[in-house]
């Protein structure tokens, strides 16, 4: 169920201290501990206090314990908890962030990448601690004209937010420009921020520090009132997350779409181009941001299937039971700690599945999953056998021009 906006000022606005004082807080006192959440989290075996243990705890006021516990740092924000939860206890989007947030203060130490991608947020408005002054470069070898809005500030239809993943990255560069492409074949009239761009967010709360996640907030939210348009459109999943669920609690009332729907939706505007035949058998990574969250499990699938000559085929695990790739919650920076306690990536494991499938293609929607799951391709010695592209890139190979 879609949070309404009455849910989300509930939401974002529940403290530990006062968390049965709201409805969706004393929800937490109604579950039956039949352990679905921990048995579905595809961290659960590694965690000392799971959801549920969180929750007794928490009657038993022995909290403190939990926040004592490295435990949370296992959670990846993938949604799987609160999507099988049969009491709809809003885990992911309440009470996990709410403990996270705790937990850090208490660690002895925060682990050294994931404090380096928070000090980089805070400094540079980026976890890759690139100049704000380089954000906008990759539109110099885009093929289209791509406006943006500090330089041309007339009123815009859709105001795209790229995020620092597909500006500073590499292969992020390559679907930023690919997404250009398709935004232009649509005929969009769309602009970006350009260099004024920071980060938005991860999944509504930014995981570990609420501080900057509102700092952050504020800038964006002082950035987007100098501009006129009539929606958001977002590349990260993360980002439309955190402008979807987090943002209206600072003022914020505007229409947000992810790229995949934006698209989706005028999708015969490019069908037209779509003439060369991609002879690919692709099978698609459900984000748990856009699927899991949003429930948009058929759009990125239509678009993949509109291309000529694309045999779709699926995982074990999909839609709604699809497997994370262990990016959110901070997990981007994190793969060094679980190694050091033998805990098997997330990515690893996802992209075995996808060989054995027999695709030559890993399609994805999100950022965060190129250089998770390029890296773990290359783990598993099957670069020859399996390429990671964005949907964006697809569609645009197959426009036959590119």
């Amino acid at each position: 169920m879609l949070a309404t906006e009455e849910a989300v000022e509930q939401m974002w606005g529940v403290t530990l201290d006062r968390l049965y004082d709201s409805e969706e807080g004393r929800r937490i006192l109604s579950c039956i501990q039949c352990g679905t959440c921990a048995g579905t989290c595809p961290h659960g075996e590694h965690m000392q206090y799971p959801p549920r243990r969180i929750i007794t705890m928490l009657k038993a006021g022995l909290i403190e314990e939990v926040f004592a516990s490295d435990s949370l740092v296992m959670c990846v924000n993938c949604y799987a908890c609160q999507s099988k939860c049969p009491r709809n206890i809003r885990l992911t989007e309440i009470l996990l962030p709410l403990v996270k947030e705790q937990t850090i203060v208490r660690l002895p130490q925060m682990p050294p990448e994931l404090q380096k991608a928070v000090e980089n947020s805070y400094r540079y408005g980026n976890s890759q601690g690139e100049s704000a002054r380089k954000r906008a470069l990759w539109t110099k070898t885009a093929t289209v004209p791509i406006r943006i809005l500090a330089d041309d500030p007339r009123p815009v239809d859709a105001l795209w937010f790229v995020e620092s993943d597909l500006a500073f990255h590499p292969r992020g560069q390559d679907v930023a420009r690919a997404t250009a492409r398709v935004f232009d074949a649509l005929g969009a009239d769309f602009a970006i921020l350009g260099n004024e761009e920071r980060t938005a967010g991860d999944c509504g709360r930014l995981s570990w520090e609420p501080g900057l996640s509102e700092a952050l907030i504020d800038y964006t939210m002082s950035i987007l009132k100098k501009y006129e348009f009539r929606r958001i459109v977002v590349s990260d999943p993360h980002a439309f997350d955190a402008f979807k669920y987090r943002y209206p609690m600072f003022g914020f009332d505007e229409t947000v779409e992810s790229t995949v729907s934006y698209v989706h939706r005028d999708l015969e505007k490019i069908r037209p181009r779509l003439k060369k035949r991609l002879e690919y058998t692709v099978t698609y990574h459900d984000s748990c941001c856009l699927g899991r969250h949003n429930k948009l499990f058929e759009e990125p699938r239509e678009l993949l299937l509109a291309i000529p000559g694309i045999r779709l085929v699926e995982m074990v695990h999909t839609r709604e039971n699809g497997l994370c790739c262990g990016g959110g919650g901070g997990g981007m920076w994190l793969d060094t700690y679980y190694k050091a306690r033998g805990i098997e990536r997330l990515s690893d494991r996802r992209v075995r599945e996808a060989l054995d499938t027999g695709a030559d293609v890993l399609a994805i929607a999100c950022p965060y999953e190129i250089s998770r799951f390029e890296d773990a391709v290359k783990v598993a010695g099957a670069e020859g056998r399996l390429r990671v592209r964005d949907i964006m890139e697809l569609l645009v190979e197959s426009f036959g021009d590119a």
